[in-house]
């Protein structure tokens, strides 16, 4: 570590981590108490930023993705905002509310601890931190975590005291997940060149297309990125010198060209208060619970209805790309692809090729597979993931590091925000839904009134049966119930949030936008 400088803070309340899309709603609605937020590179904008490439553009029309007092200039919803779009729109937002001066770029923070309820003694004793049965003040005066923080330049590390920490680092980038192979069966094998996402997304449009014109070129992977990666690809590989991208695909999923299934828009399936009456929630009451089992056949015939149309509009069976699990999985698991335009027609042009292996590993001159076939290929790229929790959990101090991942591989989060048992402390932008913007607002909203004791939490032992029930729900909709997402019941979820801060919800127009006012603003201090 450099030279540290100690600058220890204990007037200091809120500390963010992360100046992305989840650290700038926090920063707005917690900028009452002068937070200061920890942001490692020298711009906001998160993932949006740092890990996107040319093609990447936002998966959802842009009503479903916009702050609830701050619309798009120009909103078109038949479209989809490509990422300079949303870096614009956040930059104008976080300028728009003034929330730039509390962000310190190039603060890279390098370890956290807890140092307890105010006497200043670092203490990992989980009784004592989590309390008997509450998760306590978050805002007693007295800081609970210790932040260190190294500035570029002039790298010097500095140490802060915080009441309440917001950790907005996010699920993806930073740690790219790389495959493991067999002995002798690594990259190290291999006389090309290999890159994950994470570097492919720092090269400018120039150097990306160099690396790809005229290359023979594989992509593992089959979720957005990989998808736009294999079009980008056959996009630099245009005419007769260029070579076909190989899609090496070890799991389907289902795409979608567009938001209008059979001429019908795509909210009306999953998104609206009905459609999601047919989906499992929780605290759904003993009427409920009776139904749930009767719906099942309209929940399939829905699933059905828009597999129907994708097999009829999309090639999907001509090439082997029709999954064998239902719709309603990858969408219960925030996984459904929005296709670029020209992706199929590209595959029907030979620049686009698939195969599909559950195993494959690296031989000299490219891939090998389980069936004992090659693939040629000069470069290699990796949509494999990211290590998200890990992020977390190397960052965290014991005994905390080791609860943010439950024994399923979930992230146990009480209204998608706090870990019931690590005190003040809150967690923005981990559990996906059908707009991410949304509902990191939506909770940051929530953390504020909780901060500023507006409302009371229930008992640990209720937080922690409600994010099981949550999870148990997850795992009987999805195989994929690891990714964490609560689309098929993120109204309720909304509901809930708003229930519990003593607000309503209503709905602004016929997509799942939801907006938010108190029953009282002079009871909450303020009204939005």
């Amino acid at each position: 570590m450099a030279c540290e400088q100690i600058s220890y803070r204990k007037s200091t309340r809120v500390g963010i981590i992360g100046a992305g899309i989840s650290g700038i709603a926090a920063a707005k609605q917690l900028s009452h108490h002068n937070p200061i937020v920890f942001e490692a590179t020298d711009s906001i904008g998160g993932v949006w930023k740092h890990c996107s490439f040319a093609s990447t553009k936002l998966q959802t029309p842009p009503c479903d993705f916009e702050f609830s007092d701050y619309p798009w200039p120009q909103r078109d919803n038949s479209t989809f905002p490509s990422y300079l779009d949303i870096l614009h729109y956040l930059h104008a937002y976080a300028t728009h509310f003034d929330v730039l001066k509390f962000v310190r770029f190039n603060s890279r923070v390098v370890e956290i601890r807890y140092i307890g309820g105010g006497d200043g003694g670092e203490t990992t004793n989980l009784d004592v931190a989590a309390g008997p049965g509450e998760f306590g003040p978050l805002l007693s005066g007295h800081p609970v975590w210790e932040v260190a923080v190294e500035t570029h330049p002039p790298k010097t590390v500095e140490r802060y005291g915080f009441e309440l920490l917001v950790v907005c680092i996010g699920k993806y980038g930073d740690i790219p997940k790389m495959p493991v192979f067999p002995p002798n069966k690594g990259q190290e094998v291999y006389g090309g060149k290999v890159m994950h996402t994470l570097d492919y997304s720092k090269l400018d449009k120039e150097a990306a297309r160099e690396l790809l014109k005229g290359k023979k070129v594989a992509v593992v992977g089959y979720k957005k990125s990989a998808i736009d990666l294999a079009t980008e690809c056959a996009q630099a590989n245009q005419g007769a010198d260029g070579q076909p991208c190989t899609m090496v695909i070890r799991t389907l999923h289902w795409t979608v060209p567009a938001y209008w299934i059979w001429g019908l828009p795509f909210f009306l399936f999953y998104s609206t208060r009905s459609s999601q009456f047919l989906h499992q929630r929780p605290n759904q009451g003993l009427l409920r619970n009776l139904l749930f089992p009767l719906l099942s056949p309209v929940r399939k015939a829905v699933s059905k209805f828009i597999e129907s149309y994708l097999v009829w509009k999309l090639p999907l069976v001509k090439y082997g790309l029709k999954p064998d699990h239902p719709f309603e999985e990858d969408y219960a698991s925030c996984q459904m692809a929005i296709l670029p335009e020209n992706f199929f027609s590209e595959a029907d042009n030979g620049k686009i090729m698939f195969k599909k292996t559950p195993r494959w590993w690296f031989w000299n001159g490219g891939l090998e597979f389980e069936d004992n076939t090659k693939l040629e290929a000069d470069v290699v790229l990796l949509a494999t993931g990211f290590e998200g929790k890990k992020k977390i959990q190397d960052l965290l101090p014991q005994p905390f590091s080791s609860l943010i991942v439950d024994s399923s591989g979930i992230m146990p989060l009480y209204r998608g925000t706090i870990h019931p048992l690590i005190p003040n402390m809150a967690f923005v932008g981990y559990i996906e839904s059908v707009s991410n913007l949304q509902t990191a607002e939506l909770r940051c909203k929530w953390l504020s009134r909780l901060a500023d004791g507006l409302f009371k939490l229930p008992s640990i032992k209720k937080m922690l049966d409600q994010t099981s029930e949550e999870i148990e729900i997850m795992k009987k909709t999805t195989r994929f119930y690891k990714r964490h997402c609560i689309s098929t019941f993120s109204i309720n979820h909304s509901d809930e949030i708003c229930e519990e801060m003593g607000w309503k919800c209503w709905r602004k127009n016929n997509w799942v936008l939801e907006a938010f006012a108190p029953y009282s603003s002079q009871d909450y201090g303020e009204e939005d």
